[in-house]
């Protein structure tokens, strides 16, 4: 049930006021000139547990299944039955944020969901894959409303826009019959986090961070009337069947109970010490069960306000409640915090439950909960709250709830170890190393799992030699790779477009014709692969998703048709032309060190790529300054190695690190080090790096050649000798620099 196959309603797209895309995509078309990401999600393949908050609950009493909407983007559908010992049935994933809101229709076929990527989405309840995505919403949208009698569904977010949606046209769309229109209600002047509407849609009701209630009657889409009273943000609405009665429940720590006849609030009840975030109430709306930030549960009469009982105390925040109502009275409540264990409290016996301070309006006084132990578990997993990245920009460590701390290759999309309960910090500190890499990728844990995105204006700024990132190369060399692009390469790995080298399209063409195809481009980055199941998101820079699918899928035909209109021109540059991006050069000044007694050389600029690595600029101040060979000096410019040139460039490499030091801010600075490395560790400043050089400590005086630094040629360093890297990533053969 994991991005179910496509339906007829998921090709074309709508007209009037919403769009109808397969898999959530949003044509060429709509996207203009966006700045584009990609992001992607390091997790299991089956994420069998809610691994963060629980936003929204609905019951099918019918197939005894419960779903969640989970802060972690994921619908999950779960067996009721008690004697199941793994309740887990499927997951319905399709949104790329937390889901705030679901709502069963069509007597469970249909459920509607509302996520913070901004879009509505339509599901086959039963076989669990998403039919179409209503994308009208400019921002989170945070609730839905249901009437049942009119299978109507109303939406509403932060943009304090409401939309009407007819589930029946929803359901029936077509590739021929591809357009949904929707009414909206207008008027709210602020961000919208609750929503009602009654059974026979005759009344729809809104509370929002303005702290009123706004009235419409959906049918006309006329607005009926304000109403006063709450004091802070209204988070939750009921409304009883004809639409006559409202109840509110609101962050000033109230339920309100409203006369929608008389236009005014005829009960409150303070029953919470903190606000009130959830409200449920039985069918002849004379007893409401309420939950929010003080974690507890009470079920209060309506017609007697001090007759209250507390259910129970939960663990967390309570976010949404959901009765079971196969009984009545209800037999049971099922309850969603910002954990990720949802749990069933028994309300068997609840009316005859009597305990100190039942009577008592008082809510600092203790009540003695109905329930010490819920009645069903469904267990959650544990969510990532922290993390950090690793100075080789390549590894991380995350600490989640249960304190257990992790070890991820964000390159390889995969957790590598789990360290157990171990001291975050001590871990931190003991795979440090002295190495700088530039930042190429950010990390968002809102879902509670790792999301890497990356952007055009840094993905491209990490090369690396392949050496350093444990990868060998066929020819024994060591090229430098680039990690942004490999990682584009590897996400991408299984879209036929990225398979085929521009430069042999025309020949492949003809080969195809003459009855030969030719794969002349290895799939992927020839290094790592990424697992499968990662799912990779296209969307806007911070805003809407365009289009989410699973890496192993943009192969499919569908798939790769959007591909082909979602991906940016960053992107296809480097995973379709295979244009790689430039490296990083690095300007730097090279002097004596005031100790070598030589004079100061005229301040030329130099520049090469920052991951030049000292030992080079070691052989070119033995080499070109010192001038103790100018056979080496005549050699080396010239790309036509003769033999035992190799053998003489390793001579000077030792000679070099014999004889010379390279210092910056009087710092002695390993040979291993590069530049980068050396300019954010040692440098620490702005302007142009300084480097300095003087004959190392064993060598002071003469040497067994007759020379000492005083005697230095003042020869600037005016030869270009070639950049370090050739364009297609490999190493040049002198491996050196050169001046800007």
């Amino acid at each position: 049930m994991q991005d179910g196959g496509p339906s007829p309603a998921e090709h074309g797209r709508a007209e009037e006021s919403a769009d109808i895309m397969k898999n959530g995509h949003i044509p060429n078309h709509l996207q203009l000139l966006r700045r584009l990401e990609v992001s992607y999600v390091i997790r299991d393949e089956v994420e069998k547990y809610n691994r963060n908050g629980v936003n929204a609950l609905q019951l099918d009493p019918a197939l005894n299944r419960l779903f969640t909407a989970g802060r972690d983007s994921i619908i999950r559908i779960w067996s009721v039955n008690q004697h199941k010992q793994d309740p887990y049935i499927a997951s319905m994933e399709h949104h790329t944020d937390w889901v705030n809101d679901i709502v069963l229709c069509c007597n469970g076929k249909t459920l509607i969901s509302a996520s913070s990527d901004t879009t509505v989405k339509v599901w086959n309840a039963h076989k669990g894959f998403c039919m179409s995505t209503l994308r009208t919403h400019k921002d989170y949208v945070k609730a839905l409303a249901y009437a049942k009698d009119k299978e109507l569904v109303a939406s509403a977010g932060l943009d304090r826009q409401i939309f009407l949606w007819d589930v029946n046209t929803l359901t029936a769309l077509t590739a021929s019959n591809n357009t949904v229109t929707t009414s909206s209600l207008s008027g709210n002047k602020d961000s919208i986090y609750s929503l009602a509407m009654n059974q026979l849609g005759t009344i729809i009701v809104s509370g929002s961070t303005e702290k009123v209630l706004r009235v419409w009657d959906p049918r006309t889409c006329a607005k009926l009337m304000k109403l006063k009273g709450h004091t802070d943000n209204v988070k939750a609405l009921l409304l009883n069947r004809d639409g006559t009665q409202c109840l509110s429940g609101s962050s000033d720590g109230t339920i309100r109970l409203w006369s929608l006849g008389q236009q005014r609030c005829i009960a409150t009840y303070r029953v919470h010490d903190e606000g009130v975030w959830a409200l449920q109430v039985n069918d002849a709306f004379t007893h409401v069960y309420s939950g929010g930030r003080d974690r507890k549960i009470y079920c209060t009469d309506l017609r007697n306000p001090d007759i209250r009982v507390l259910i129970c105390e939960e663990k967390a925040p309570v976010l949404k409640m959901e009765l079971d109502r196969s009984a009545d009275p209800p037999p049971a409540i099922w309850v969603a915090t910002t954990k990720s264990t949802v749990n069933k409290w028994t309300l068997k016996g609840i009316h005859n439950f009597r305990a100190s301070g039942d009577y008592d309006n008082d809510c600092t006084n203790p009540i003695t909960p109905l329930c010490t132990q819920p009645d069903q578990v469904i267990k959650g997993g544990a969510s990532i709250i922290q993390c950090h990245i690793l100075n080789d920009k390549r590894h991380i460590l995350t600490k989640d709830t249960n304190n257990n701390v992790a070890y991820w290759d964000v390159l390889k999309a995969c957790k590598v170890e789990d360290l157990g309960k171990v001291d975050f910090e001590d871990e931190i500190k003991k795979r440090f190393k002295m190495v700088y890499v530039p930042n190429w990728f950010s990390v968002d844990l809102k879902t509670g799992m790792l999301t890497i995105t990356l952007d055009e204006s840094d993905c491209f700024a990490a090369w690396v030699s392949a050496k350093d990132a444990g990868f060998s190369s066929p020819d024994g060399s060591d090229p430098k790779l680039n990690l942004g692009g490999l990682l584009l390469q590897a996400l991408l790995e299984y879209w036929p477009r990225t398979h085929v080298n521009p430069m042999d399209e025309e020949e492949n063409e003809v080969n195809h014709v003459n009855g030969e195809q030719e794969n002349r481009v290895q799939k992927g980055n020839g290094y790592f692969q990424v697992p499968p199941h990662t799912p990779v998101i296209f969307g806007e820079a911070g805003g809407r998703t365009l289009f989410r699918l699973l890496c192993r899928d943009s192969g499919g035909e569908t798939e790769s048709m959007l591909l082909n209109e979602t991906v940016p021109q960053w992107v296809i540059d480097i995973t379709v032309d295979k244009n790689m991006p430039k490296f990083n050069k690095i300007p730097f000044y090279l002097q004596p060190h005031a100790s070598s007694g030589a004079k100061t050389l005229k301040k030329d600029r130099l520049s090469a790529s920052d991951m030049l690595q000292v030992r080079k600029v070691m052989e070119h101040v033995y080499e070109k300054i010192i001038n103790l060979d100018n056979e080496s000096q005549t050699t080396s410019s010239s790309n036509n190695e003769k033999p035992g040139e190799q053998e003489k460039e390793e001579d000077i490499a030792v000679l070099a690190e014999e004889k010379i030091e390279l210092l910056c801010q009087d710092q002695v600075l390993d040979p291993n080090m590069d530049l980068r490395t050396v300019k954010h560790f040692i440098w620490k400043s702005g302007g142009d790096l300084t480097l300095h050089y003087r004959q190392s400590p064993r060598e002071e005086g003469a040497n067994a050649s007759g020379y000492s630094f005083t005697d230095l040629p003042l020869m600037a360093p005016r030869v270009v000798l070639g950049s370090l890297l050739s364009p297609n990533g490999n190493t040049t053969s002198n491996g050196r620099f050169g001046m800007d």
